[in-house]
């Protein structure tokens, strides 16, 4: 049991930083303007919803063991407006808040797996806490990928399986040795087309 919860936990720290990469390549092609604009007056820019899972991440990947992941000195709604803030400053909160976590993670041992947290007063188990994580951020990553091919247009690198190709990454995939992580293989297969 213990070598299946430790393959959890290194698939975990590969799945972050297999979405971060993503997240990274995305927001390497757009311009500073891209960055802050949003498409309707309701939408998150690029830059709002960086900044928000970055302070995310700092809040609940700090002292995770011990304090409740919902930090005093949070202030999410501050997250969603960044007129007065930088692209540097922003993607500095970004990195401060992956590092707190993939710091974390690899901080962990199996048996932490079962220990309990809090986020907001709720109880979760470790093992939740990182499911309830990673889905978050694959959510706003999500958002960021899709924001900034919508900016892009033509001009957008595909960061996954390239438009009727599907068929040739799964000959790439199948030659390739080392599958590695789906999601950097299909970037990786992106990259050569």
């Amino acid at each position: 049991m213990e070598k299946v919860l430790q393959n959890f936990l290194d698939e975990a720290i590969d799945v972050f930083k297999s979405y971060k990469n993503l997240a990274d390549k995305a927001i390497a092609q757009i311009s500073e303007e891209e960055f802050f604009k949003t498409i309707d007056a309701e939408a998150n820019s690029i830059a709002v919803i960086v900044k928000h899972l970055g302070g995310n991440l700092r809040s609940r990947w700090t002292d995770f063991l011990t304090t409740d992941g919902e930090k005093a000195d949070r202030n999410r709604d501050a997250e969603f407006v960044a007129e007065s803030d930088t692209r540097a400053s922003i993607l500095e909160n970004w990195e401060n808040g992956w590092r707190i976590l993939l710091d974390t993670l690899e901080s962990l041992a199996p048996e932490d797996l079962a220990k309990i947290v809090q986020i907001r007063g709720e109880d979760f188990t470790v093992l939740k806490a990182v499911t309830r994580a990673s889905t978050h951020a694959a959510y706003h990553i999500g958002q960021i990928a899709l924001l900034a091919k919508h900016f892009r247009g033509e001009n957008w690198e595909t960061l996954s399986i390239p438009k009727n190709k599907s068929a040739q990454f799964n000959e790439y995939l199948a030659k390739k040795e080392d599958k590695g992580n789906y999601l950097e293989a299909a970037q990786e297969f992106a990259e050569k087309k």
